[in-house]
This record gives C-alpha cells, structure tokens and sequence, in this order.
C-alpha cells in the first residue's frame, strides 16, 4: 500500500492530462525570451473586454490572467518570469510556466538571467508567451464550461437518471429487492453468480482529503439489485458513513485491482486514527474473505453489447391495431430496450417501445409466412443504410407438434388482455396460425370482422386452460354484458356449445425463478411502454407476477411473466442511462394534472379497446391471409392436475 506522500506526487501529472483535454496547454509551449515585450495596456483592455466578466481578473505589468475557476493562486516561471495561474504551471513544484522553460532551466546561457532575479534584479527583458490571446480565450472558455455545467445543472427540470434514491427508499421502508439472477435478460444476469453480502471490493474513498482520486476497500453490507449498500473496512459496526453503490459501474473493481494497476488504497481519514499499521489491518481483514472475480468489468461490458442496431427493420405489433403487424425502423437502443419508428411514420414521433426479447418484433416475412396479418407499407424503397434485422437475432419460440391433438377454432381458454393488464379474461381461439401461433379474442368485446383479436404463441404463459383463474383464486373476468354470475365454466360452455382448450396444450413449466412477494424491481408499464418505474411484485401464481407500480392504486397493477424481458433489477435504469419514474404521489390530488394524465394512459388504452373495436369495422384492413386447416377433435378436457375443471350436473 503506498503511502500519502508518494501519491501527492502523481497529483500534478493527472491534473494537468485533465486540463490538456480542454487544449488549454498548446500555447505554453512557445514561451522564449526572443519575443517581443508585453502588450500595450490598450491591448490588454482588449483581452480583457473579450473574457466573461463574471471571471476574477489579474493584472501584471501590463499582462492579464484569469483564474479558471476562481480560486487558484499565482505563480512566477523561474525561468522567463511569466505570471500566469499557479494551477496551470509545469512540473508538480510549479516552477515553470513551460517544458521549454523547464529544460532551459540548467542551461549556462541562462545562468546569469536566474542568478540576477535570485537576488532581487529585474530580467533583463520582458517575457511573453506567445499566442496568449488564444490561450486567454482557452482559459476563459475553460471557466465559462464549468460555469454553464452549473447553470444548466441548476436549471434541469426533468428528472435525472440519478433522481430517484433508491437506496433511501429501500432503507427508509426496510424492504428486498429482487435479485440480479431472477433477471437472465439483463447485463450479467446469467453471470452473477455467487456475489453476495461480505464480499469484498476496492472503491473510490470519498472520507479524503487528498487532491488526487484514491481507493480504499468496502464490504457489502446488503444487495438490492445492482446496487450493494457497502461499509469501507474498518468503520466496524458504524453504520454512519454507509453508502450504496452501483456495483457494476467503472469505478468498482475486486480486491488487488488497486495494487494491479498502481492505485493507491488511503483509509478514510475519519479513522486513520484507529490504526497504526493499515497494510497489516488489510491483510488480516481480507484473509478469507471474497471478492469480485477478476474479470468482472469486461464481463459487465461485453453483456452491455447489443445486437440491434440502429436502422435497423422490423415487424412489429401495430399498437392501435393489435390484430396485424407494421414494418418499424429501430431509432435507438437502451438497454437493451428498443425505441421502434414506425416505418411510414413521416415526423418520426409515430413510435412503440420494446425490449429486444419481446415477442411483440419479429423479424422481415415472419407475417406472411405464419399467417399473421400486415399492413403494408405505402414507403416505396428504403432509406439509405437501412437493412433488416437478422433472423437469428429474434428470440426462437419451442417448436410444437400440431398435426395431432391440437388448438382449433372456437375453443375457450382463459387470457391476459393485453388492453387491460390486470384483467384475466374469458377467451376464444379465434383462428389458428402456423407455427403454434393463435388469434385470440376477448370474449363479450370482439369485432365482428376480428379487427381487435391479438396473437399469443401456444407456450406463451399469457394463456391458460379454462379454471386457472377459480383454482389459484385470481379473479376471472366475465364476458362483457353476461349476467349469470358468478361466473361458471360448466355452465358457460354449456349455453354457448363450447369446448375447453385441453390442458396438456399450455405451458405448464415453472421455472425456479427466484422472485418473492415484496420485492422491490423496476418494470415497464406496458400501457405506456417507454416508460419504466419502481415497482413491487405483489403476489405471485405459479410463473404469474402481479406487478405493483408504487404510488399508484391497485387498478394499475399488471400480470407478468417472471421471465418477461420488460422486468429488471434496481439499478438497471441507473446503469444503462435509461429514465426511471419513481413512485407516484400517493394521493392522485397531489400529483400535477399533466402527471396523472400521462401515468393514466391506462385508461385510454382500455377506452380505446372500445373506440378501436368501432374503428376498425370501417376499415379495411391490408395483407395476407393463409389458412392452415386442422382436423376436428371431439375431446374435451377436464384438465389435469391443479387444472381440473369442476364437473358439475
């Protein structure tokens, strides 16, 4: 472990590369004592009307300076005799204002000259750097940067990224997140593995007083996601400076990476005191312990490379038309999340978000070729550097067997309305597509011409057999307009000469997902699907989540599946840059009429189910059809297993 005096030797070197990414050094190399002598003060008036005058200005025999930040002090080069900000000098002991000047140092034709202003005598002549007005224009712009950072960060009123605390919100209310392993489609998630409480790494030690950026090591106290609360070693049982941390940003790194890499490890400064000998502390604390694996940065990178690019073409579902799909032009990639352009959307504001995995994109032909209607596009060509996406890219859905007992027209399931994302309802195969797809339609709010069913892969966990809902206790929503309640399947299949879709044909499989009733995620609200907000899982059936946004009321809520690609960890938002909305007022009379009604879109979108039905009877609706013929079974099914319907006389 270095010491503290050899790392205040590496402050000026890292200082000055700071500032040379703001050119303010290329002028400081022409220093001579050939120039001519120091502008007139009518050409220093002129310097000094081209600088902010919210700058403190400096002048000195004629020569002006700007601090860039204010608060810098001066400085003379011992070799030309410059005055100029002490901060901007060469070399740590700030001696010369130069290289030049700093080589020329020891040089015997300048002996004399150093001798006479050792002992008090002026410089023979004047000193200039040369090009100062271009570097007085750097320094100026270099301040007037910073002042604009602070302004504009002042000035902000839309919520950052970093806005939301989730680390006082998970402390404050004294509740879990789901774990970073529950969420295989995120950075990491399939390569988590045993990263837990106690481990530890090295992170930037903020308890210091040193100029110069230094490290120290940290626990992990509790995990929420991606982020970890951490406790710097040798605070013990002091929770006072506990803090939370992204544990996949750049600045965490395993334990050695300091040493690896030339990092100096400093304890904070509020506890130097406790110990005499750190690296003898360190060594025994750490004996034993855990840390990150070595590689855990560039894993974090690499699983941050997304295959979809921008310009991308797609087919995706057409949002005011669920029954058929549009050609959609990628514009953005966050995340993993895609912002989709419809293609003939002229402004570029006719768009529909998705996560990369949904099973809502498709890729070029996969309409025409499963059956699926299209509305063609009216753009005659593509734009310049557009191509279509990969097949390989989309995810590939199980391959099913559907010349034996299979879905066929008619049959009665029940399904999420994906109009209404709390709602489980009363549900018909409409048509049967290639591929194991299936139209679907809500029963009791259908158009008569099929314009609002939607499509559903036969292994999607959105359907289910009939008396799902009644043997898990979830609330089974009824045809609209049918009165016979409570609702009854026996009864309902009887008066409408139905049959139930068998059981053996859903997909039954639960994975060993790891969520929990309570835990705190961040997930998109699919009724206004850019947006992504802190959420809490609230029940839990089987592979079902019942989503909870926090703040909002219950009618808000919405069932997912546990392996949805619209789910992510705490911290995701904060990691991938993406916006996160934090919790709604708790009272809708407390939240800002634009804010409610843009949160309510939900309820637009369960409206428009109803003005889409009447909408799209009128219109005419373009693309293929293909009709795949099944045989006629006449089994019914009484289910299987916590499937059984009830059988009654």
């Amino acid at each position: 472990m270095e010491n503290t005096r050899d790392l205040t030797e590496h402050t000026p070197r890292s200082e000055r590369k700071r500032r040379d990414s703001f050119g303010m050094f290329d002028g400081y190399d022409s220093c001579s004592e050939d120039t001519s002598s120091s502008s007139s003060s009518e050409e220093s008036e002129e310097e000094v009307a081209s600088i902010p005058a919210s700058l403190p200005i400096i002048k000195n025999n004629g020569q002006v300076y700007t601090y860039p930040d204010g608060k810098a002090g001066m400085a003379t080069c011992e070799m030309c005799g410059m005055v100029g900000v002490r901060d901007a000098f060469y070399s740590k002991t700030k001696r010369f204002c130069s290289v030049s000047c700093s080589r020329s140092y020891s040089s015997n034709s300048k002996k004399a000259s150093i001798l006479a202003r050792l002992q008090g005598k002026p410089p023979t002549k004047k000193a200039k750097v040369l090009q100062k007005q271009p570097l007085m224009a750097k320094l100026a712009a270099y301040a007037q940067y910073q002042a604009n950072q602070q302004n504009q960060a002042k000035s902000k009123t839309v919520v950052p990224v970093e806005g939301f605390d989730w680390g006082r919100y998970i402390s404050s209310n004294n509740v879990i997140a789901a774990p970073v392993s529950c969420f295989k489609h995120v950075p990491m998630g399939t390569s988590w593995g045993d990263i837990s409480e106690s481990v530890r790494v090295e992170v930037p030690n903020t308890d210091s007083s040193l100029p110069t950026k230094v490290y120290w090591i940290a626990g992990i106290v509790k995990l929420a996601g991606f982020k970890a609360l951490l406790r710097y070693e040798g605070f013990d049982n002091d929770t006072s400076r506990d803090f939370w941390y992204n544990l996949c940003v750049p600045d965490v790194h395993p334990v050695g990476w300091c040493a690896g890499n030339g990092k100096p490890l400093v304890p904070p400064k509020s506890i130097q005191h406790k110990c005499t000998n750190w690296k003898a502390f360190v060594i025994k604390r750490l004996t034993g312990a855990k840390t990150l694996p070595q590689d855990f940065s560039t894993k974090v990178q690499e699983s941050m490379q997304y295959p979809f690019k921008k310009l991308m073409r797609v087919e995706v579902v057409d949002k005011g038309h669920l029954c058929r799909t549009r050609v959609a032009i990628v514009e953005s990639v966050i995340g993993g999340r895609l912002r989709l352009v419809y293609e003939e959307s002229e402004d570029g504001t006719d768009d529909f978000w998705c996560h990369m995995y949904s099973p809502l994109i498709h890729c070029i032909g996969w309409s025409r070729s499963i059956g699926h209607r299209f509305k063609r596009s009216d753009v005659a060509k593509k734009i310049e550097g557009q191509v279509d996406a990969p097949g390989s890219l989309f995810v590939k859905v199980k391959d099913v067997d559907q010349s034996g007992e299979w879905f066929k027209d008619g049959m009665k399931l029940e399904a999420i309305d994906p109009l209404n994302l709390s709602a489980i309802c009363v549900a018909t195969v409409r048509k049967v597509l290639a591929d194991g797809y299936l139209m679907i339609g809500i029963d009791g709010s259908e158009a008569a011409d099929g314009s609002d069913w939607f499509c559903y892969h036969s292994t999607s966990p959105s359907i289910f057999p009939a008396g799902f809902c009644e043997i898990n206790t979830i609330e089974l929503t009824p045809p609209r307009g049918y009165t016979k309640l409570p609702f009854k399947w026996f009864d309902y299949l009887k008066e409408t000469g139905s049959i139930a879709a068998p059981v053996k044909l859903f997909n039954k499989e639960v994975p060993n997902h790891g969520f929990r009733a309570g835990m705190k995620l961040e997930a998109v609200d699919l009724m206004e699907p850019r947006l992504v907000c802190v959420a809490t899982v609230t029940r839990i059936v089987h592979r079902l989540l019942r989503i909870h946004f926090d703040g909002w009321e219950d009618e808000y809520d919405q069932w997912v599946d546990c392996e949805s690609p619209d789910l992510y960890p705490v911290g995701w938002c904060q990691l991938t840059g993406y916006q996160l909305q934090p919790p709604a007022a708790q009272s809708s009379r407390e939240i800002p009429s634009s804010v409610t009604k843009q949160k309510k879109k939900s309820q637009q979108y369960k409206g428009q189910k109803k003005m889409a039905s009447m909408q799209l009877k009128e219109e005419v609706i373009e693309g293929d059809e293909f009709t795949f013929s099944q045989g006629v079974s006449d089994q019914e099914s009484n289910g299987s297993g916590s499937y059984y319907i009830k059988q009654e006389p």
